[in-house]
């Protein structure tokens, strides 16, 4: 987490088609699709500030209003060619969207974050060896629809997760929310069950501590190694009943007191904080509650790690509970997906392999007309800090990919460069600064989408559309809900993804709810787009 809170840019030009979507998932699968050449990581310069410097304009690329001179006019700004954000890998927004639908209503616009959509599907990048990232680069065209449009993935890759028995020790802080609220089997019920599958997969050298909070916080079991403690833990899992109101920002409190208490050297030391995040007492604003234990996130290293449950959900609040507290969010609905979350991706959720990770694409004005980034507007990060590590970026842990899709619309008859991607990122121990970089060219993007790309680029290409419908969006070359339902039915059928059917699933009853409308986009400027 830096010392400075990051900066956020300006709109350049209209609000246009096209975009842009971080994203992360765990697991790792292989469908053959292209990727390009990656370069070598380097030791990166710790004292300099500012990304890959942007490219002049091309000749007759439109200028921007800008700055007033001193006779009152406007200075003219050139577009801007560089796309730059902290990495992250929340799902929450797709799993809370998912419930959403199933129970029949559509999700509010300001709960739908396309990239944590994209977020949730593997994407079979190539792993590294060790801590730090790959990076992959390709796409293809959008589609007839699209018309010169064409989509460009950035892939980044964490090394493969270990298995239980290779990874390091855990110290996990489970900080529970037993408010009124809690009071269904989806919600303090679901919790309950969450914890005690962990219990059971947790190993003997591991510790739990258990905080719950209401109006008021309570410590209902201090830090406890596994080792023939486990019915003890069971039994304090099991004593929890719902109580009185709210009070989230008590729980953290309690909750990292006891995760510092119980601080272990050599372990994965988290606050695991499960909640329908619906804060109603004591402090509600999330910076100001994570000001309060921030000597012990800095001091100690303790990261947040969120988990939403619940059909009303304070989505927004515990994404910034998490995005402030160097973590990231998931949302459960049921025992199947509590499963996958607590064993499955368990060493993703509570390792770390990068600190303060960062992404930086610039895109070539000679070839690339314009882009827009779609998504991630709480994690944009200005151009000129890219480079400066006391600005936050992203916590990544190991089994990650994270994914940037671009809608880019080239310029006539552009051949060659079109971007370079670069990722850095702290080491999680010794904090020395790292990059990776990977470049693509026209060709690489000139491919059909549908039925010639990747199928994992399909598949992430559905999500992203699927998410833009749902928030109003206009992406250029974007089906109507009740083909992107087809697509990803087929699509489930040849990468024999059981996520990707859910997927198809869910766009098949958003699209009976909206009554089977939707549109495409168009645009227009040049540079990047807000």
């Amino acid at each position: 987490m830096g010392h400075r809170t990051r900066m956020y840019r300006g709109a350049v030009g209209l609000m246009l088609a096209g975009g842009v979507l971080l994203t992360g998932c765990s697991g790792d699968s292989s469908d053959g699709t292209s990727s390009a050449d990656s370069g070598k990581r380097a030791q990166a310069p710790t004292a300099s500030r500012g990304g890959p410097q942007a490219a002049k304009p091309a000749d007759g690329a439109e200028k921007a209003d800008g700055a007033e001179k001193a006779d009152g006019l406007k200075k003219p700004i050139a577009p801007d060619y560089l796309s730059t954000f902290a990495l992250d890998v929340d799902t929450a927004s797709y799993g809370y969207a998912r419930r959403t639908l199933a129970d029949g209503r559509l999700p509010g616009p300001e709960t739908v974050r396309p990239e944590e959509f994209v977020n949730s599907f593997r994407q079979g990048y190539h792993r590294p060896d060790g801590n730090g990232f790959t990076v992959s680069v390709d796409g293809a065209r959008a589609g007839a629809e699209g018309g010169d449009w064409s989509l460009l993935r950035v892939g980044l890759a964490t090394k493969a997760a270990p298995s239980s028995a290779e990874r390091p020790p855990a110290a996990l802080t489970f900080v529970v929310d037993i408010s009124g609220s809690m009071a269904s089997p989806d919600r303090l019920g679901l919790a309950k069950t969450s914890l005690g599958i962990l219990t059971d997969e947790l190993r003997d050298d591991d510790s739990v501590s258990l905080v719950t909070f209401s109006d008021e916080a309570k410590t209902v079991l201090p830090m406890t190694r596994l080792r023939d403690h486990r019915g003890k833990i069971h039994d304090a899992v099991e004593s929890m009943e719902p109580a009185a109101s709210t009070n989230v920002g008590a729980g953290i409190r309690r909750g990292y007191e006891e995760a510092v208490d119980g601080h272990r050297k050599g372990a994965n030391n988290r606050v695991v904080l499960l909640s329908d995040a619906l804060a109603n007492t004591g402090e509600t604003d999330a910076k100001s509650i994570l000001e309060r234990i921030d000597s012990a996130r800095r001091e100690y290293g303790i990261t947040l790690f969120g988990v939403g449950v619940g059909s009303d959900y304070g989505d927004a609040f515990m994404e910034q509970l998490t995005n402030k507290g160097d973590g990231h969010t998931t949302y459960i609905a049921d025992e199947e997906q509590a499963r996958k979350v607590f064993v499955d991706q368990l060493p993703a959720h509570i390792e770390l392999t990068a600190r303060d990770a960062k992404a930086q694409v610039a895109f070539d004005p000679k070839t690339v007309e314009k882009f827009k980034l779609i998504g991630y507007e709480d994690r944009k990060v200005a151009d000129d800090d890219f480079r400066d590590d006391s600005v936050d970026g992203g916590e990544i842990g190991p089994g990650h990919t994270v994914t940037a899709l671009y809608a880019v619309r080239l310029r006539d008859g552009a051949s060659g460069h079109v971007a370079t991607a670069t990722v850095r990122w702290l080491d999680p121990k010794t904090r020395a600064a790292h990059e990776e970089t990977g470049s693509v060219e026209t060709g690489a993007i000139d491919g059909k989408l549908w039925g010639g790309a990747g199928l994992r680029l399909q598949v992430a290409a559905v999500a992203a559309y699927f998410a833009d419908n749902l928030r109003g969006g206009k992406l250029p070359g974007a089906p109507g809900l009740g083909e992107l339902a087809t697509r990803a039915h087929a699509l489930a059928r040849e990468t024999e993804d059981d996520s990707v059917a859910k997927l198809a699933t869910a766009i098949g009853q958003a699209d009976r709810l909206k009554g089977g409308h939707s549109d495409t986009g168009t645009g227009a400027e040049e540079g990047e787009m807000d």
